[in-house]
C-alpha cells in the first residue's frame, strides 16, 4: 500500500515539475525574444524642423528584408506632408540609451490590407524574420512589440502578450442597411481573414509585428483602426479587441514589387 503511495507521489510531483519546467521555459523565451524583436522596433511619424515638438508619432512599424525596410500600417502614413516647412517621413529608433531620427521614403502602399512599406535612405538595421501564417491556430499564444501610447513617456517599445482568439473575415454584414458604407460595401466584395487577439493593443500599436513567442518569426501586423471600421460598426461601444493582418499580405507585396 505505501508502495502504491509512493509511486503515486512521485508521478504527481514529477509532472508538477514538468509543467513549472515547460512554463518557465516559456518565459524564459519570451524574455529572450523581446530582447530579439525590440532593436527592430521603430516609431512611425514625421520631422518637422520648425515645428514644436519637431517629432510627431503616428504609429508603430517593423524592419524587414535586407534592413532598409519598414512595414506599417497604411492608415499611419500622413495624408500629406508640408513640403515647404521640410516636413519630412521618419522613423524614430531607439538604440542603447539614445534615441534617433531616420528618414525614410513612402516605397509602396497597399490600402486594400492596410500596409505599408517605408525605405530607409540612409541606414540599416536588424531585419525581423516573416512566418508561415499556415501554422497559425486558435488559442496560439503569441506577443506584440510596439508604442502604445505614442513616445509619451519615451521611446521605449512594450509588449503585450496573448491568444488567437479566432481567424476571421475582415469584414461582417451588418444587420441592418443603414450601417452600411462604401469603404464596408468595397471590404465585402473582397474579404480575407484576419487574427482576433485577446490582448488589448493601443492606437499607437497600428503597424507592431504580431510574433511566435520562441522564434520571433512575423505572422502578423497590428491593426487598432482599419479593421475595427468593418467589424464593429455595429457596436455602440468600441471593444478592447485587437486584430492582425496575416503577414503573407506583406510577404505579397515584398515579392510583387521585386523586394525579397
Amino acid at each position: 500500500m505505501n508502495l502504491l503511495f509512493y509511486i503515486k507521489f512521485l508521478v504527481v510531483f514529477c509532472s508538477s515539475a514538468l509543467l513549472v519546467s515547460n512554463a518557465k521555459a516559456r518565459g524564459d523565451g519570451l524574455a529572450e525574444t523581446i530582447q530579439k524583436i525590440k532593436p527592430s522596433i521603430v516609431a512611425v511619424g514625421t520631422f518637422m524642423p520648425t515645428r514644436s515638438p519637431r517629432a510627431s508619432f503616428r504609429g508603430t512599424g517593423f524592419v524587414v528584408g535586407d534592413g532598409s525596410l519598414i512595414v506599417t500600417n497604411a492608415h499611419v502614413l500622413p495624408g500629406s506632408l508640408n513640403i515647404e516647412k521640410l516636413e519630412k517621413l521618419a522613423v524614430f529608433i531607439r538604440k542603447g540609451k539614445q534615441s534617433k531620427m531616420a528618414v525614410v521614403e513612402e516605397l509602396v502602399v497597399d490600402t486594400k490590407h492596410d500596409i505599408a512599406i517605408l525605405k530607409l535612405l540612409k541606414v540599416r538595421m536588424t531585419p525581423l524574420a516573416l512566418g508561415d501564417v499556415s501554422m497559425v491556430r486558435e488559442g496560439l499564444s503569441f506577443a506584440f512589440t510596439g508604442y502604445p501610447i505614442g513616445m509619451v513617456l519615451g521611446l521605449f517599445p512594450v509588449t503585450h502578450q496573448g491568444i488567437i482568439s479566432a481567424i476571421t473575415p475582415m469584414a461582417i454584414p451588418m444587420l441592418k442597411s443603414r450601417q452600411l458604407n462604401a469603404k464596408l460595401m468595397k471590404r465585402l466584395r473582397e474579404p480575407y481573414d484576419v487574427f482576433q487577439l485577446d490582448a488589448t493593443a493601443y492606437p499607437g500599436n497600428s503597424g507592431s509585428p504580431l510574433y511566435h513567442i520562441e522564434t520571433g518569426d512575423v505572422i502578423g501586423v497590428i491593426n487598432k483602426v482599419f479593421v475595427k471600421e468593418s467589424k464593429e460598426t455595429i457596436l455602440s461601444k468600441p471593444s478592447g479587441i485587437t486584430y492582425a493582418i496575416p503577414i503573407q499580405h506583406v510577404k505579397q507585396l515584398l515579392v510583387g514589387k521585386g523586394l525579397q
